[in-house]
């Protein structure tokens, strides 16, 4: 029996740049949403803003996203998220095969 084709990542990978507002910092956000994100499957980097919030751009599966998304919106524990800012961005922008801390911005 043949193989059938390997899907197209391109067409299965969907990219997003999360802004996430609150009490987000000093509270383990990125280092939960690292965690989140490895358990979800994504790729991506999250990083502290000098604004106070925290920038998260990811990519993976359509589904792995929206739950990624979904969480951003309660955080770890101690967080107290006021607002998510979802922009849809290119997945060639998100390294692929890790999810980690960035620099903060």
């Amino acid at each position: 029996m043949p193989t059938p084709p390997a899907e197209d990542p391109r067409l299965t990978t969907i990219a997003v740049r999360l802004r996430i507002t609150g009490t987000v910092q000093g509270v383990f956000y990125r280092a939960s949403a690292v965690g989140e994100g490895r358990r979800l499957g994504i790729s991506g980097t999250v990083a502290n803003r000098r604004d106070g919030s925290v920038e998260a751009t990811i990519a993976g599966p359509p589904d792995a996203v929206d739950a990624f998304v979904a969480w951003a919106h309660r955080g770890p524990p101690l967080a107290t998220v006021q607002g998510v800012e979802v922009k849809v961005v290119a997945p060639e922008e998100v390294k692929p095969g890790s999810m980690v801390v960035g620099p903060s911005m």
